[in-house]
């Protein structure tokens, strides 16, 4: 079975040292996981961003916390890029590769050591650029 592993490996190997479309996808792949890492060591900047930790209840705690946070920005992050593209200015501007490159996977505009100000009465003002109240509803 190590010999098998081995001619796979070479195999590719052979494959990407060949193929220039290869090389870009993987390259582009690494990219957006280095991206998600960087984000990761942002959001999650306690002790390093790492868990650092050999309690099992720690880290059984720790790991879904950071997946939360990865899920509230991404939701945050694709409600914004919405609100752009609902734009005719934006959404004409856009050629259909710029349409394909848009992600949910930015945390540029994320302050980890800011001040955050929370208003559970309120909602984010992420459509209309008004806050409404918690109670009310937005006509679909």
């Amino acid at each position: 079975m190590l010999e098998v592993g081995r001619a796979q490996r070479t195999v590719f190997l052979c494959r990407w040292l060949r193929d220039r479309e290869l090389q870009r996808e993987i390259n582009e792949g690494l990219n957006v996981v280095e991206s998600w890492n960087r984000a990761n060591s942002v959001i999650f900047f306690g002790k390093g961003g790492d868990i650092a930790t050999n309690r099992r209840d720690e880290q059984e705690l720790g790991v879904p916390c950071l997946r939360v946070l990865q899920a509230a920005m991404d939701y945050v992050n694709t409600l914004m890029v919405q609100d752009i593209l609902a734009d005719p200015e934006w959404a004409d501007a856009l050629t259909p590769e710029d349409k394909r490159g848009l992600t949910p996977l930015f945390w540029t505009h994320v302050a980890p050591y800011g001040e955050v100000r929370l208003d559970m009465s309120s909602r984010l003002a992420l459509r209309d650029g008004t806050t409404r109240a918690a109670g009310d509803q937005e006509a679909r």
